[in-house]
C-alpha cells in the first residue's frame, strides 16, 4: 500500500485540502502547536503563500492513491534543519506518513535533521522512530491546540 505514495510539488490547488485536513479537531489536538484559530481561512492562505514562497523551505504534497493525503516540509528554526508533516486522519494508520518521510529524507538530505512532536503522539513517535529519528531532549510550550503547555519531544535523526 505505501508504494501509492507519491511526493510531489505543492500546487495552490492543494491548499484547500490542506486546510480541510487541519480543521479536524483530533488531528489539531495530536498535532498541538497549530494556529490560534484554524478555522481562519484568510490566515491560513496567507501563511502558506508565505511558505510556498519562502526558498528555504522545501515542502512538498503526500500523495496517496491519486489523491492529496497531506503535506510534508523541511524549515530552518533558529538556523536548524526541521522536518514537519501533516496527513488527512481519515488516512491515519495505513503507513502513509512513514512512507512519505523515507521519501522525502531522500530529497532532504541535511544531517542533522530535527522532528517536534507532543509527547503524547505516539503514531508520529512510532513514525519518526521507523525512519531513525531518537528522542535527544523534551521541552514544554504553548499548545494552541489544547490551550495548556504540554511536554513535546524534540527528535533527531543523525
Amino acid at each position: 500500500m505505501t508504494e501509492s505514495v507519491v511526493l510531489r510539488e505543492v500546487a495552490e490547488t492543494d491548499l484547500p485540502e490542506f486546510f480541510t485536513h487541519q480543521l479536524d479537531p483530533e488531528a489539531g489536538r495530536m498535532a498541538a502547536f497549530v494556529a490560534k484559530d484554524p478555522a481562519d481561512r484568510d490566515a491560513f492562505m496567507a501563511h502558506w503563500a508565505k511558505i510556498m514562497a519562502d526558498k528555504t523551505i522545501t515542502i512538498r504534497t503526500i500523495e496517496h492513491d491519486g489523491g492529496v493525503a497531506g503535506h510534508i516540509a523541511s524549515f530552518l528554526r533558529d538556523g536548524t534543519p526541521e522536518v514537519t508533516y501533516w496527513i488527512d486522519p481519515k488516512l491515519w494508520g495505513r503507513g502513509i506518513a512513514t512512507a512519505a518521510l523515507e521519501q522525502f529524507l531522500l530529497i532532504v538530505p541535511s544531517r542533522p535533521l530535527f522532528a517536534r512532536t507532543a509527547s503524547d503522539n505516539r503514531g508520529s513517535i512510532r513514525v519518526l522512530e521507523k525512519c531513525g529519528f531518537r528522542q535527544t531532549a523534551t521541552e514544554t510550550g504553548y499548545a494552541n491546540a489544547r490551550e495548556a503547555e504540554i511536554e513535546e519531544g524534540v527528535f533527531e535523526l543523525v
